[in-house]
């Protein structure tokens, strides 16, 4: 579906007024969520730039609209950022749109977006649908500060970096779940977290099967393998402790981490359980026990 920019005869982006990127929030399931703004956009935009056109046109065809488009996704955005800008150039109005929720959150578009600003193009928000928002007032978890994490790295160092930072976040997290690495995802979080600690999983938000799981992130790994569908994780933070006598003392939680090893965790995997619950960093419960000598 790629095309080539519009050019004058000397091969220069046609010249005309200053065009605008539109980035347009799509449903995350139920079509009755496009938000009237988002429809009128696909509909008088110039161009729509889309992840996947297939499924961007039977959104098109949902609204009766014909709008030419080009495909944009992760591995060929690079490549349509320079036609996409000639575009802009030439004074067209460009619709950018992921496959689902808002372009550039865990999506392609960054890189556009981005470039479109440097090169002094108006960029335009359209707000609509949000599996993070959905997911995380669906929790009742806090909902004054939290961080969105996307999803995990799949596997190294990278990965295993990941989860420490996450354990020790005090904001509420929100993750996203691929269906068929759930269940690995859930037991990592839970090793790297706590199996006490708070959580709720989303899934079909907005759809007709829409549920969200509750409770401890222990209890959501037993039932990861049932899952399908699309997963939104919610993560209770770190829990900070306003009074430090709430905290066990030293013998106590030396004594944790060694019945955590009991039960088959690894030293480190113990001691991130064990500093999860108790609401301190993992690397002050390190020292503690790496000073007893029992590591």
């Amino acid at each position: 579906m790629t095309e080539p920019a519009a050019t004058d005869r000397t091969g220069s982006p046609a010249v005309g007024e200053p065009g605008v990127l539109r980035v347009v929030a799509t449903p995350i399931g139920n079509l009755r969520d496009l938000a009237p703004r988002a429809a009128d956009a696909l509909r008088t935009a110039d161009l729509v730039c889309a992840e996947d056109t297939r499924r961007t046109g039977r959104l098109l065809a949902h609204l009766d609209a014909d709008t030419p488009q080009w495909s944009l996704h992760d591995h060929n955005e690079r490549g349509q950022v320079p036609a996409v800008l000639a575009r802009l150039a030439a004074g067209d109005t460009v619709a950018l749109v992921s496959d689902a929720g808002t372009p550039g959150v865990s999506d392609p578009g960054h890189r556009l977006i981005a470039a479109t600003i440097a090169a002094g193009h108006v960029v335009e928000p359209i707000p609509g649908p949000s599996a993070p928002l959905a997911a995380l007032v669906g929790s009742g978890l806090p909902m004054d500060r939290f961080v969105m994490e996307g999803f995990l790295p799949r596997r190294g160092a990278a990965r295993q970096e990941r989860l420490a930072a996450l354990a020790d976040e005090p904001r509420t997290m929100v993750v996203f779940l691929s269906p068929h690495r759930a269940a690995a995802d859930l037991d990592d979080l839970a090793t790297a977290c706590g199996h006490e600690r708070p959580a709720s999983l989303g899934r079909e938000l907005t759809k007709l099967h829409e549920e969200h799981l509750r409770g401890p992130l222990g209890e959501l790994v037993a039932r990861a393998g049932d899952l399908r569908g699309e997963l939104t994780l919610v993560v209770a933070g770190r829990p900070d402790l306003d009074d430090p006598t709430d905290r066990p003392d030293d013998a106590t939680l030396r004594a944790r981490v060694a019945a955590a090893q009991e039960t088959g965790l690894a030293p480190r995997a113990a001691v991130k359980t064990v500093a999860a619950e108790a609401g301190m960093p993992t690397r002050e419960l390190y020292d503690l026990v790496h000073r007893d000598g029992s590591t």
